[in-house]
């Protein structure tokens, strides 16, 4: 069977055309998430869905009856939409003076003759701050840039595969390390930081071989049954700069494949996935589009 322990470079999207059809055990990635990445930049919001969608019909093609496709990604939290309206923030609890624009208001009811200055001298403070609360000044927001929503992913993904005649099957939750970059605007909002990902895992129909015996009744306890998963992110991206943990992909390779499976990544960056299964006695196979990664995951592999 061609393309077996290779890395290929390449569009996922046209490769995985070329695979035969139910050869594939078990498909673990992480597409691109259209998050702003260096690798991402010039790929439209269409085009990504585009790409997904299409690799998501050739899964149902290539995986076994019985197998899985497990997919490694995250909701969109920085997507742009300029028909939301702007958030604003009071932040009252960083204000000098606790002044509000209600007091001013109750005021100029009092004294509706008075001025800026007057109602400045009256609240002993300056005139620009009784501006600033009866004109919402010092409320902060992006008044001209366009605002960023959360934009859930998972419906995408379950509308697609069901198009092309898979089923979500299971989901994980991936716990890593807090990304601060990811939500700057944690100190300004109620919003939370990013430190989850979701693991999708799509079925397709066909007997599945179900083996306790592959996880050891600890791991059962700890992770196998478990929806939430603990595992820390990686530390360091001098090979790529959205590489999942090893851990990661040795419990999805683990729990869903068995020795001698073919597992592959279509989207497999620097190698990691392929770097596991082989170290799990799985075949494998990795598409990658840019060559530097391609290098990388070879090397990697090589090692």
């Amino acid at each position: 069977m061609p393309y077996v322990n290779e890395i290929i470079q390449g569009d996922s999207a046209t490769v995985l055309k070329e695979f035969p059809p139910e050869s594939v055990a078990l498909s673990f990635w992480s597409p691109p998430y259209h998050v702003g990445k260096k690798y991402e930049l010039e790929q439209s919001f269409a085009q990504w869905q585009n790409l997904l969608k299409i690799v998501l019909k050739e899964h149902a093609r290539i995986l076994k009856p019985g197998a899985f496709a497990a997919v490694n990604i995250s909701d969109i939290l920085c997507f742009q939409d300029s028909t939301m309206p702007q958030f604003q923030a009071d932040l009252s609890d960083k204000k000098k003076i606790k002044l509000t624009k209600e007091e001013i208001l109750s005021a100029k009811e009092k004294y509706p003759n008075a001025t800026r200055y007057e109602l400045a001298k009256f609240f002993g403070c300056s005139e620009q701050t009784i501006q600033r609360r009866l004109e919402n000044n010092n409320v902060r927001g992006g008044k001209h840039a366009t605002m960023t929503k959360v934009q859930l992913v998972g419906s995408f993904l379950q509308q697609w595969a069901e198009e092309a005649g898979m089923y979500l099957y299971d989901r994980r939750i991936w716990v890593k390390d807090p990304c601060w970059e990811n939500s700057k605007w944690h100190s300004s909002s109620y919003r939370a930081v990013d430190e989850f990902e979701y693991i999708y895992i799509f079925w397709k129909p066909g007997i599945t071989k179900v083996k306790l015996s592959r996880l050891s009744s600890e791991e059962w306890s700890a992770w196998g049954s478990r929806g939430v998963w603990n595992i820390p992110s990686v530390r360091r991206n001098d090979r790529h700069e959205a590489e999942f943990p090893e851990a990661l992909a040795d419990r999805v390779i683990r729990l869903l494949s068995a020795p001698g499976d073919l597992v592959i990544d279509p989207f497999c960056g620097s190698g990691t996935t392929c770097v596991v299964a082989k170290r799990l006695g799985r075949l494998w196979c990795g598409i990658e589009l840019s060559e530097h990664y391609c290098k990388i995951a070879r090397r990697r592999l090589n090692e």
